[in-house]
């Protein structure tokens, strides 16, 4: 018997899990809605494994995200909205369409930050071949919403809804926390939480200014708080003790140690 490509052979896998008859029951009744979160988290386990360099994984995780894929290929091929291989035409079509500097007749000598206007202006003529409403209407709704806060502030940008200095982004991050700070004592709760989203849409926007992707950020500050408060917990095992059995200001000096090692 002849082994197919790899390819096929993950569509034929998939196909087998989702026969009624003879398939898995778990796969078999999953929806576009019940799989979504999985996606999602392929989606976070591809990041974390770059993130730590860690390659032997990053196979596996790539494989976990390629199957998202062909598990709502699958579904859709059921419902007869398109198959695999229709989303693996159209990603190829629209790779192509979009470096015309590539694949067409333009000059590939760009910078790259050229090369991203120009990818910007082919998808805002994608979007009014579509005929979308409104200048947000197709930033995803799934996204994270640091990220996705990112997104609409960079799309508002593009028709002028922006400030033109850092300055002022900075400006009003002070207004918002301070307005964060008199909800605290004035407001109930869901003020007090719709205060906070205000300041972190602000610094979502402070970030774009700087140039700096807030989620790549946050994922680093995360990453840098968990050594140093691992470094903590190391440091007072071998005075035997754990982080309950101590206090705040022996465990700030340990941090800050921490922060001497370059951790």
């Amino acid at each position: 018997m002849t082994t197919p490509d790899p390819m096929h052979r993950l569509l034929a896998i998939m196909a087998r899990l989702r026969d009624p008859e003879r398939g898995c029951p778990w796969d078999v009744e999953q929806t576009f809605a019940t799989i979504a979160p999985y996606t999602i988290e392929e989606a976070y386990e591809v990041a974390d494994a770059i993130e730590r360099q860690a390659w032997d994984e990053l196979k596996g995780e790539l494989g976990d995200l390629l199957f998202q894929s062909v598990f709502h290929a699958q579904m859709a091929a059921e419902a007869g909205h398109f198959t695999f291989d229709d989303v693996a035409t159209a990603i190829a079509d629209k790779m192509v369409a979009r470096h015309p500097h590539v694949f067409g007749d333009e000059s590939n000598a760009k910078s790259a930050d050229q090369q991203v206007e120009d990818w910007e202006t082919v998808k805002a003529a994608e979007r009014t071949a579509k005929a979308r409403g409104g200048v947000l209407d197709d930033v995803a709704l799934g996204l994270p919403a640091l990220m996705r806060a990112e997104k609409l502030q960079k799309r508002a940008a593009r028709v002028g809804f922006d400030w033109p200095q850092i300055g002022m982004v900075v400006d009003k991050i002070a207004e918002e926390a301070r307005e964060l700070a008199e909800a605290r004592d004035t407001l109930p709760q869901d003020k007090i939480a719709e205060e906070m989203g205000d300041l972190l849409f602000v610094m979502a926007n402070l970030a774009r200014h700087l140039k700096v992707d807030p989620e790549t950020a946050l994922r680093a500050a995360n990453a840098k708080f968990i050594r140093r408060f691992a470094d903590i917990e190391a440091t007072l095992a071998m005075q035997g003790k754990r982080p309950e059995d101590s206090d705040l200001t022996e465990m700030d000096m340990l941090w800050n140690a921490a922060k001497a090692k370059g951790l």
